[in-house]
């Protein structure tokens, strides 16, 4: 790992509205970053062992990304009220992801329209959302295309690692509701499937 990948890394993790520890051990690398309530900053601070420290173990490789998050809109799940209300056949969603994960004021203000039943494909990570398996490649997925549960719909990059996110469902792409390129948050939406 280069200084780079680690500044990276605590970026990417300090990003994250989610965020509230993490610790990473490297050999004589070691770094804690901890998010304090109701604090803006977050403490950084790489360290490297005492001579006296006792050896490391080895590291172990890490576990396989989860697979893509896929949520169900039903009716009786959307509290008028609270998440928006149902006309015309559709669902509007105010936002489509948690509260405690939603973007900044304005990054996603305009109400969003799901079908009933809609399937959301949600970011099983925190990475760089990519539509294609390389730059100026054909997207995975376009709007209105058919696909299986085991159809790959983009690709999430995390510290070089590229992962394959499945559709999880059969359905109809209604909804791309990330650009190339741009930065995702765990749980967000990526996008929606009408399962009909």
């Amino acid at each position: 790992m280069t200084y780079r990948d680690l500044l990276e890394l605590v970026e990417l993790i300090k990003s994250s509205s989610d965020f509230r520890e993490f610790h990473l051990k490297m050999g004589d690398l070691e770094v804690d970053l901890t998010r304090h309530a109701g604090d803006d900053a977050d403490a950084a601070a790489p360290r490297t062992p005492s001579p006296s420290a006792q050896p490391r173990l080895p590291m172990t490789p890490p576990p396989a990304p989860p697979a893509a998050s896929v949520e169900t809109v039903k009716r009786d799940d959307v509290p008028h009220q609270r998440h928006g209300h149902v006309g015309g056949g559709e669902i509007v969603v105010e936002s489509a992801v948690p509260a405690a994960s939603a973007p900044a004021a304005g990054a996603h203000a305009a109400p969003l329209a799901y079908p009933p039943g809609a399937v959301l494909i949600k970011s099983p990570m925190v990475g760089s959302f990519y539509r294609a398996a390389e730059p100026g490649g054909h997207p995975f997925v376009e709007h209105g295309q058919v696909v299986d549960a085991d159809t790959t719909v983009c690709i999430i990059e995390v510290m070089k690692l590229m992962n394959s996110i499945p559709a999880g469902q059969k359905g109809t792409v209604t909804h791309i509701l990330v650009d190339d390129g741009d930065p995702v948050e765990y749980g967000q939406v990526l996008m929606v499937l009408d399962p009909a």
